[in-house]
Formats: C-alpha cells, structure tokens, sequence
C-alpha cells in the first residue's frame, strides 16, 4: 500500500464541516424566534465552520479521487473529530458553556448519541442552543447508520459490521446494490421516523420544541433531553413515555429490518435470531424488573423521580421498568426513573445491561445482540468439541454457517472491549472517582450509554468530573461509538509503514 492520499481525506473533512456548518444555520430561527443572545453565537460558528469546510475542501485538490483502507480509517475517525471541534463553537461562541473541556464532552457526548451531560441546570439554557444540543444526537445517528451498512464493510471493518457484507441473514439482503442509493434510503427512514415520532409526541401533550428535540434524541438513541429531570418530567403523560419506548425500540432495530417491515416483509423482521433476542430480551429483563418494583419497593421511599400512578401501581411498574430497560438496553439513556434506587439487584441488573447494547446497523451503542449470540454459540460448540474433537461444528447463525474469521474477529472485539473497560475503571479510580462511580462511567462511556451509577448515577451529571476524566471519558465515547477497530488501528506501528 502506498502513500497516504491526505488531500482526499482532508477534502472529506471539508465536506464534513461544511454539512455541520448548515445544521447550525437550522438552530438560528429557535434562537431568533425566543430572542436570545446565543443566536449571534449560533450564526457565528455556522459561518466559521462553513468556512473552514471550504478551505480544506478548495485547497486539497488530490490528484486520485480512489480511497485506500488506510484512508477509509482515517476518514470516519477523524471526521468525528472534525464534527466534535467544529459542533462545540455554538457553545462557545454563544457562552452557554465556557470551558473548552465541558463543550467538546458535550459535543462529542452529542454525536457519539453517548447522552452524558456536564449540565446541572438543562432548563436554563437557550432554546437554540438546545436544539444544537439535540441535533449533534441526530446527525451523528444519521452518520452512523451509514457507516455500519455502508462503509465499515468495504474497510472490512470487523464485528457485526462484517455481517452486512459477508454474514448469512436478513443484513445480507441488501436495500439496493450501489452504496448512495442505500444511504438515501436509510436517511428517508430515519427522517420519516423522526417526523412520525414528533408528532405523536406533540399529539401526547408535548410543546412543539420539546416534541422535535426528544424526537431526534430519541430516534439517534442519543438521550439528551430539554428538561432536568429528563422524560421523568412526562411521569404524569404515560402515553408520551410509551411513544418513546416503542421508537426506542425502533432504533435500536437493525435498520435493515426497519425498511423490510415499512415495505410489508414483517415476517423478515421475525426471521431475525437478533432481533427475537433483542425483542424478547427486553421483555424479559422489563418483566423482572416491573416483579422489583411492584413487589418492593414502597413508593413512599421516591424511588422514581416525580412518580405519580396515573393508572395504578401496577401500571407504573410495568411501564417505568420497560422504560428504563428499553433506554440502556437501546443506549439511549433517557430516564423516567433512578434505577440505582430500586435495589441492590436492580442496580446489578441495570449494570449487566450496559454490556448488552442493541441491533448492529442501528443508531445504538454497546457491544450488539448478535455478538452475544455468536460468542455464546461458539461457546457452546467448544463443549460440544471436548467430548467430540474431531467434529466439524460450525457456528451457525439465522441458520446459515458463520465464517471462522467473523467469529474470531468478534471474539477478538468482545476481548479488547472488556480489557479497555476495565483497564478505563483503573484510570478513572486515579483520575479521583470513587470504585463505583468509575465502574459506571467507564461501562456508560465505552458503550454510549448515558446514565449510569455511583456518582454518574441517572439523576446525575458528569460536571463534578475532573477536566482529565472529561476528556478520558471523552475519548472512550469516540472509539466505542466507532467500534473499536478503526480508531484504535490508529494506534498500531504497523498502520503508518508504507508497505
């Protein structure tokens, strides 16, 4: 492999803030509108980052147009960079945040569709500037959909990601031969869906700001709400909170899937071994949870946030349960509820939960269902290989063979992400959290997940983090929102040599 074509990439920065630049010019008419200061610091950066767009893209001209691996890597790491260093000028320029630490953990908390805040007071922020916050959510869930079933295959990336291209099941099945006819496709979902959820929302009781900002959070199971107590502020409009969970659910579905049931192939959806996993799974884990709540926990001890039982405890349960799940298990990190006060077990559950994540070739975050199965079937096979050595036993997924190279690529992965997790919790412990609180935040910020526990529990903020923590935590949402491989391959001696 030869040089690296750096025109190419920068270029591809260039059209990556200049898209990011115009995103913001839609947070200026919020701003306008409430009469804010921050609008002179929205249309500010739009121009800024518009400009800096245009430079990289005018003054790197390459002479080969053809990207390499190497520059597919560096593309989609540093293109979420670009977005991070650009996306946190509208609250600098318009002084809602003042330090550059906290605007790039909120920025790139915002486009990694992580949620974690530094905010302790989200109310009192401007409107525009909320909006901003909200659409970082939406405009990374939008890149990574087309990432995971677009791009990461032709890197070859590995984990679920191999299954788009090479994997038996409905990924296979592709939405249309050529790459930018299946990126408009998918934006067309993810669009409608938004849309669809912003009205529903607004029908429920919603004000039209906060219908279209939990919509996009919502939709990039991203987290970031305009109120302090988050969708726990809706406890008293149960229809709002179970719009939200089904659309949780929506996005945390493979978004394959999603077009196959919007054209009327439901039965795909339920061919799916990930998706009765993930569906079912939920269920399952709701159904513990609501036995928690309903049997003990006395609601006299607040052991949710504003927790009014519009129709009955049992219903209460049932639905802060399902909603809670829904939220982790997705990685969207709204909360209804302070899961970290319904028990010791509860608190267990919720912990084991962020190691579980959603659907590959979702907007969620996580480790995915499908690698759990394919580690828990190969598993499974080596028992069978003890008392049988020379069998040939295949892992077999929507019961088709997996290829041995995607099983050891998806081991490898499960590997490295749990060595990074907990090698995160060392770190985090010296950087002065407390044993629980660094557990918590190591685990929610590798897996894009938003609340977690001890100190970073769903009731708290990540602002009492020390500017190094911040930016650790920082850089644990970027490789876990990119899947390991393509930002750490950067790391590697062997990525940089020539040949």
């Amino acid at each position: 492999m030869g040089a690296l074509n750096t025109k190419i990439i920068f270029r591809f920065l260039g059209i990556t803030a200049i898209l990011n630049g115009f995103f913001m010019f839609i947070a200026y008419p919020f701003s306008v509108y409430h009469n804010e200061n921050a609008q002179w610091g929205i249309l500010s950066s739009g121009v800024v980052t518009i400009i800096i767009g245009l430079l990289l893209y005018f003054l790197n001209k390459p002479k080969s147009t053809s990207i390499q691996k190497k520059e597919g890597y560096l593309i989609v790491t540093l293109g979420w960079l670009t977005l991070s260093l650009t996306g946190m000028l509208p609250y600098l320029l318009s002084e809602s945040i003042l330090s550059v630490t906290d605007a790039f953990f909120e920025t790139i908390s915002g486009y990694s569709t992580t949620g974690s805040s530094i905010l302790t007071d989200i109310e009192a922020m401007p409107k525009g500037i909320l909006f901003w916050r909200s659409a970082t959510h939406w405009i990374g869930g939008m890149g990574i959909i087309v990432l995971t079933i677009a791009i990461l295959p032709l890197l070859g990336i590995g984990g679920m990601q191999l299954f788009m291209a090479e994997a038996p099941g409905p990924s296979a099945d592709k939405l249309h031969p050529r790459i930018t006819d299946t990126a408009k496709r998918l934006y067309l979902i993810y669009v409608t869906l938004t849309l669809v959820q912003f009205l529903l929302l607004k029908v429920a009781g919603m004000s039209w700001f906060d219908a279209i900002n939990h919509a996009m959070a919502t939709m990039s199971t991203g987290g970031f709400s305009t109120k302090n107590s988050s969708v726990a502020f809706y406890n008293n409009l149960p229809f709002v909170q179970y719009i939200i969970i089904i659309f949780m659910l929506i996005a945390g579905t493979n978004f394959v899937l999603t077009y196959f049931a919007l054209k009327g192939k439901i039965q795909k959806v339920f061919q799916s071994e990930e998706f009765k996993y993930y569906f079912f799974g939920i269920i399952g884990v709701s159904a513990l949870v609501t036995v928690i709540i309903y049997f003990f926990q006395d609601p006299n001890l607040h052991t949710t946030i504003n927790h009014p039982m519009i129709f009955g405890k049992a219903e209460s349960a049932i639905r802060h349960s399902l909603f809670m799940v829904t939220s982790v298990v997705t990685t969207t990190g709204f909360v209804t509820a302070d899961f970290t006060m319904w028990s010791f077990f509860a608190t267990g559950i919720f912990f084991a939960l962020f190691f579980t994540g959603g659907s590959a070739g979702s907007t969620s975050g996580g480790v995915k269902i499908v690698r759990h199965i394919v580690m828990l079937k190969n598993s499974f096979l080596e028992f069978k290989k003890a008392l049988h050595p020379n069998a040939i036993l295949p892992v077999r997924y929507d019961g088709k063979s997996v290829n041995k190279s995607i099983v050891f690529n998806i081991l490898s992965f499960f590997i490295i992400y749990m060595l990074i997790f907990i090698m995160s919790s060392v770190v985090l412990t010296l950087l002065g959290l407390d044993f629980i609180s660094a557990l918590g935040a190591a685990a929610s910020s590798l897996g894009n997940i938003g609340p977690a526990i001890g100190s970073v529990s769903p009731v708290d903020s990540y602002a009492h983090l020390s500017a190094t923590a911040k930016w650790f935590c920082s850089f644990l949402m970027l490789i876990g929102r990119l899947e390991l491989f393509t930002v750490l391959i950067l790391f590697t001696p062997f990525f940089w040599r020539k040949n």
